[in-house]
């Protein structure tokens, strides 16, 4: 009998130290930050959310203008991954030595949308028509810094309605804050992108009525990520990155109208 009880003691004592080794050997959870371009709030919000319940790790997401968002990376902004809206912003910051090797991926290419409220009484079909004396106001993201600003100022050049647009414009810090002025009626359109028009991105303004800008009017707005190189989470960092272009992630960038990498029209 005691010797049924010592074997039944050393039984528990056993599987107590195993979990307690276990338990240590887990690695504790990260809180990630991660600069994204304003295009991927829907979608990396949705991403981010599947990420910490599949990892247990915490993201915390600084959605802005690329531009704006490499300048606060090079300036030291404590940043462990970033998602740009063109690939030259995180090879420009790769150059610098910014950026681990080997992390720079492409992971989507964007489009572009012509975005009206669903009681506008304004009919925009193609992008011309931003040039008719009933269009007061357009919005677009400030092409200065905003990979999405500078192919809505491509497209508008390419359809010769650049000039003539131009004393229209509302320029917003970056695409969402854009859609922003067309939901609040401040502007009658703006050019913004695809994936904050889609009926997944609807906010609480509700959907509105958008039309695609056909894509051989501004050079490809294809987008990048790369792990910083100075985050203290390399590991953490890596799957994230590796998460959002694997089979967890494609699937909602593909949601919100990104075209994903091996995926692109052919010319």
């Amino acid at each position: 009998m005691m010797k049924h009880v010592k074997l039944g003691l050393c039984t528990t004592l056993l599987v107590w130290f195993l979990a307690l080794w276990l338990t240590g050997c887990r690695p504790a959870p990260v809180t990630l930050t991660v600069s994204a371009a304003a295009d991927l709030t829907y979608a990396f919000q949705e991403i981010g959310a599947q990420f910490e319940k599949e990892t247990g790790h915490h993201v915390v997401f600084n959605f802005g203008s690329t531009g704006q968002l490499a300048q606060q990376i090079e300036q030291g902004a404590p940043v462990d991954v970033f998602a740009a809206a063109n690939i030259s912003f995180v090879e420009e910051l790769a150059e610098q030595g910014l950026v681990l090797p080997g992390t720079a991926q492409r992971y989507a290419r964007g489009r572009i949308t012509l975005w009206t409220r669903p009681d506008s009484p304004l009919q925009i079909t193609q992008v011309s028509d931003l040039a008719r004396p009933d269009v007061q106001r357009v919005a677009i993201a400030n092409p200065d810094h905003a990979p999405y600003g500078m192919a809505a100022r491509q497209a508008m050049q390419a359809a010769g309605v650049w000039e003539a647009v131009q004393p229209k414009l509302v320029l917003g810090e970056n695409v969402r804050q854009t859609l922003q002025y067309a939901e609040t009626g401040n502007v009658d359109v703006a050019i913004v992108a695809l994936s904050l028009s889609v009926p997944a991105a609807a906010g609480p303004e509700g959907p509105g009525r958008w039309t695609l800008i056909p894509e051989d009017l501004h050079a490809p707005i294809d987008q990048a990520l790369a792990v910083i190189k100075s985050t203290t989470h390399e590991a953490e960092a890596r799957a994230f990155a590796a998460f959002v272009n694997g089979p967890q992630g494609r699937p909602i960038m593909r949601k919100y109208g990104f075209v994903l990498p091996g995926e692109e029209p052919v010319p």
